[in-house]
């Protein structure tokens, strides 16, 4: 859902994954055959971050997460939470990436609604704002009138709360299909896991803002290598039995 939650979730995961690493890696340490596998072990992780780093290898398992279709006639325009700033008060630039191309999609005429996402309170301080607020607020300074129908998806924290708010605003609305927006690397995963939930979606995700995409640099091959192994650390949990992130 979030970019906090995802921050939240990924800490959580990494941490737990370094201390379960450290653990195993200083009971082989004992053992002289488990040492030199551990270093041939260190080797290869090393040459395969320098690869990542100083090339754009890292662009093909960055197309596969993203799932972009042409925007077409929907019911509405699901623009999912992205984050908040809770010191500043202000929306974080994924959440306020999303909006705007959700209001875009709605002022080219493809749907009359935009739904926006109220992070729970399990998501930040106590006192942090609702993303669900700023957003309102946004599109009500930007469109004093004649702006979009506005709904909130509430107390969401993943994005299959999100999923099944929308599916249930399907039900009593009669929505027929959503305009699903997101980041480029969440979307196809997002798309899957609302379509699990019976809603019909086109995934119309919106910029990368974080890193280009083209991957020109190593600064933007390290946050591509970040959203990856997030991106992998979703699904393994899933599959394990746990609720993904997002």
């Amino acid at each position: 859902m979030s970019v906090l939650a995802a921050f939240v979730g990924g800490v959580r995961a990494t941490t737990g994954l370094l201390l379960l690493l450290t653990a195993v890696c200083g009971l082989l340490g004992i053992y002289r055959p488990a040492r030199r596998l551990l270093q041939v072990g260190g080797s290869v992780l090393v040459a395969l971050l320098f690869l990542c780093l100083m090339t754009p290898i890292l662009r093909g398992p960055l197309a596969a997460l993203t799932l972009k279709e042409t925007p077409v006639q929907a019911d509405a325009v699901v623009v999912l939470g992205g984050g908040v700033q809770c010191g500043t008060r202000a929306l974080a630039s994924s959440s306020f990436t999303r909006l705007i191309m959700g209001l875009q999609l709605w002022r080219e005429g493809y749907a009359p609604v935009v739904t926006v996402s109220e992070q729970s309170g399990l998501i930040g301080a106590a006192n942090c704002p609702k993303m669900s607020v700023l957003e309102r607020e946004y599109i009500r300074r930007l469109y004093p009138t004649g702006g979009p129908q506005v709904l909130t998806l509430r107390n969401v924290t993943t994005t299959r709360d999100e999923a099944s708010r929308v599916g249930e605003y399907a039900r009593i609305r009669g929505w027929n299909r959503v305009l699903l927006v997101t980041s480029p690397s969440h979307s196809r995963r997002a798309a899957g896991i609302f379509r699990a939930y019976g809603v019909r979606v086109v995934s119309v995700p919106a910029p990368e803002i974080l890193f280009d995409e083209t991957l020109p640099t190593p600064e933007d091959r390290l946050y591509a290598l970040k959203t990856l192994l997030y991106e992998g650390l979703s699904r393994v949990k899933f599959s394990l039995g746990g609720t993904p992130e997002r």
